[in-house]
């Protein structure tokens, strides 16, 4: 699309084979982590493999490509506890992946209206089409599944008052975000995508403080 035109392999910077060797370098890195990790952690990572190499593929199948995306990226959620642990306490790793799932489709769907026209010409698919003029009341929604799984997540692993002060000021956030959103500027929802790492600021300082 225009907005990623310049970006290298599109704007051919560099080549197919450089950037599949690039690609290979990375893989092998990140082997070298999971590999590091118990045999657990092994076999949990290995085992989202089959999302990362399909979700590429899923803007062309389905409108729904920001879940496949939300369940992809959150693994770490996982991953993360297991590495620790030796294991997951589903109990508290599952609500906390899902609440990643549901703020991956706040985000990359408010990404996705960026190029939702350029979209459309070409042939791909997005929850930015699917929803169109009702994306607030979806986002609201997601944004309110993911309060909802975080504080579940809290009270499962015993988290404190800074925890929950982090979650009430991520919803704060969250709402002043899907109000004010401009889904037919671009910008607006670029500004609006990219202010969510302030959510994961809060999220980052809450957890620190509610286990110190």
């Amino acid at each position: 699309v225009a907005r990623t035109a310049s970006r290298p392999l599109a704007a051919g910077d560099i080549s197919l084979f450089q950037s599949l060797v690039f690609l290979g370098g990375q893989l092998s890195l990140a082997l070298c982590v999971l590999l590091s990790l118990n045999y657990y952690s092994i076999v949990l990572g290995a085992a989202s493999l089959s999302l990362v190499v399909t979700y590429p593929l899923m803007k062309r199948i389905t409108y729904w490509p920001q879940l496949v995306l939300g369940l992809t990226f959150n693994w770490g959620a996982l991953l993360g506890w297991s590495a620790i642990r030796g294991c997951c306490e589903w109990s508290v790793c599952l609500p906390l992946y899902l609440s990643g799932v549901m703020w991956t489709l706040v985000y990359d769907t408010i990404y996705a209206h960026q190029d939702k026209r350029d979209d459309v010409v070409i042939g791909v698919k997005s929850t930015a089409l699917q929803f169109e003029e009702d994306t607030k009341l979806w986002l609201s929604g997601f944004g309110l599944a993911m309060l909802l799984n975080l504080c579940l997540a809290g009270v499962n692993c015993s988290q404190t008052l800074p925890y929950y002060c982090a979650v009430a000021a991520v919803g704060a956030h969250l709402t002043h975000q899907i109000y004010t959103l401009d889904i037919d500027k671009p910008e607006d929802c670029w500004k609006k995508f990219a202010s969510n790492r302030t959510v994961g600021v809060l999220l980052f300082i809450g957890i620190v403080l509610g286990n110190l």
